[in-house]
């Protein structure tokens, strides 16, 4: 081939750290996923969809072909954080979490994962991220030390 042709899809997943509930306010929540969104685009990433709850975040993209997940993920959590930082007060203290996980998702599973980022709070009413991020590690097996998992 003369061309590198990719269309990599991933389910991002990551939290405050502690998951201290910093995104409780709807408004400032949804110009933060905006804000994500756009820093994934910067990183020749497209955003499906950027959602989450409270204390984590879940994105739908589409890994850029000259991306890596560390680059991708580290700017948007470096980014993220210092932007929420300087436009709204009492966010000094934000943080997300060290780490994130990562899925591969297959094209043809795009629509589900698009409404499962889509109802993350209806979701959230019956189960809290702990749960949820051990079952996402389990359904994808991927091993994993339960006490790396949270910081």
């Amino acid at each position: 081939m003369t061309q590198s042709l990719t269309k990599i899809y991933l389910h991002v997943v990551f939290s405050t750290k502690h998951r201290i509930p910093f995104l409780k306010n709807k408004d400032v929540r949804c110009k933060l996923h905006g804000y994500m969104a756009d820093v994934f685009n910067q990183y020749e990433s497209q955003p499906i969809i950027v959602g989450g709850v409270d204390d984590h975040i879940h994105a739908l993209i589409r890994l850029g072909k000259n991306q890596t997940i560390p680059k991708v993920v580290g700017e948007v959590k470096r980014k993220s954080s210092r932007w929420i930082k300087e436009f709204f007060e009492g966010y000094d203290n934000f943080q997300w979490q060290g780490g994130y996980a990562a899925f591969s998702v297959g094209y043809k599973e795009l629509d589900i994962i698009i409404r499962y980022i889509d109802t993350q709070e209806t979701h959230h009413d019956k189960r809290y991220f702990k749960e949820e991020l051990i079952e996402l590690l389990i359904e994808n097996a991927i091993e994993y030390d339960e006490r790396y998992l949270w910081d």
